[in-house]
C-alpha cells in the first residue's frame, strides 16, 4: 500500500490514548494485517458482503490484443459519445502515454498520478468534473478517495494484479443508486487476472469481443504463443537455439562456434 508511510507519520503525531475508526471499501488480507497492527481489539462492522460490487454497476470485459487497446478505447469513447470516463492504468508512464495518444485521437484527456503536483491533480480533477476533460487517466494510488458525482463509465485499460483493486476501481461508478458501466480491456496475458477477480467476486465476468477488434492471440501468455517464423536475421522468431551450436556465415552455412579462432600448434 503506497499510503502506509503517510499513515505511520500521522499516527506518530497523535496521542497514545485515542479512538480510531478505519474505513475501507474492501477488506483484503493486507487491510486486515494493517488493522491488526494499528488498532487495539477492533470491532469489525460490515455493511455488505466482503469484496462485493454495487448491483447498479454493469460489468463486462472485452478481449482485445494489447497493441489495439488504445484504438478500441478511442472507438468506445467517440462512437459511444462518452463525455466522462475514468481510465485506469498500472503505471505512471502508461498513464502519460495513453493520455498523449487519446489527445491525438481528438479526446480531451488529462493524467493524474504520483509524479504530478497537487495543483496539477486538482486542476485535472476540476476539469474532469466540469466536463472540460472527457477522459481522466489515473493510477490506483492517485485515484484513492476520488468522488465524482454520477460518473457513468470506468475502464480498466490494464487490469490490476491485485483483485481487490478491481473492486476499488469500479466502485467509482454506480454510487448513490446511480447506474454505471465498468469495462475491462483484456489482453491475452491478462486472462489470469480475470480469473482472480472472478474468484474474489464469486461470479463470472462476461467476456465479449468487439466487431473489428477480434484478438489474434499474438499477445497471449508466452507458453500459449505459437513459435514465430524466422526471418533469417537471427532476430526473435529464429531464436537462440542452444541445441544448435555455432553460427551461420553470410551464405547461410553453419560454422562451428570456434571456426574463426586461430589455432596454435601444441608445443612439443
Amino acid at each position: 500500500m503506497g499510503f502506509i508511510h503517510d499513515i505511520r507519520k500521522v499516527l506518530a503525531l497523535l496521542p497514545g490514548r485515542r479512538q480510531n475508526l478505519l474505513f475501507s471499501a474492501t477488506y483484503s488480507d493486507e487491510i486486515k494485517r494493517l488493522a491488526d497492527k494499528l488498532l487495539r481489539e477492533p470491532v469489525l462492522i460490515e455493511v455488505a458482503r466482503r469484496n462485493t460490487t454495487a448491483e447498479t454497476v454493469t460489468q463486462a470485459a472485452y478481449r482485445v490484443d494489447r497493441k489495439r487497446k488504445r484504438e478500441l478505447l478511442a472507438s468506445l469513447i467517440l462512437k459511444g459519445d462518452w463525455h466522462q470516463v475514468l481510465v485506469f492504468t498500472r503505471t505512471k508512464h502508461g498513464a502519460n502515454r495513453l493520455a498523449e495518444q487519446l489527445e491525438k485521437d481528438g479526446i480531451t484527456t488529462a493524467a493524474i498520478h504520483g509524479n504530478k503536483s497537487q495543483s496539477a491533480r486538482t486542476n485535472a480533477l476540476a476539469g474532469f468534473k466540469s466536463g472540460q476533460i472527457q477522459a481522466l487517466i489515473a493510477t490506483d494510488i492517485a485515484a484513492r478517495g476520488l468522488d465524482i458525482d454520477r460518473l457513468p463509465h470506468v475502464v480498466n485499460y490494464e487490469l490490476p494484479n491485485v483483485p481487490e483493486d478491481y473492486v476499488h476501481r469500479i466502485g467509482r461508478t454506480g454510487r448513490a443508486g446511480e447506474n454505471g458501466v465498468a469495462l475491462s480491456l483484456v489482453s491475452g496475458d491478462e486472462v489470469a487476472y480475470v480469473k482472480g477477480i472472478e474468484r474474489l467476486l464469486k461470479r463470472a465476468l462476461p467476456m465479449e469481443i468487439v466487431a473489428g477488434f477480434e484478438p489474434t492471440g499474438d499477445d497471449g501468455p508466452i507458453e500459449d504463443r505459437p513459435p514465430r517464423p524466422g526471418n533469417g536475421r537471427g532476430r526473435p522468431g529464429q531464436g537462440h537455439n542452444r541445441n544448435r551450436p555455432g553460427h551461420q556465415d553470410k551464405a547461410g552455412n553453419r560454422k562451428p562456434r570456434n571456426a574463426n579462432r586461430s589455432r596454435t600448434a601444441p608445443s612439443r
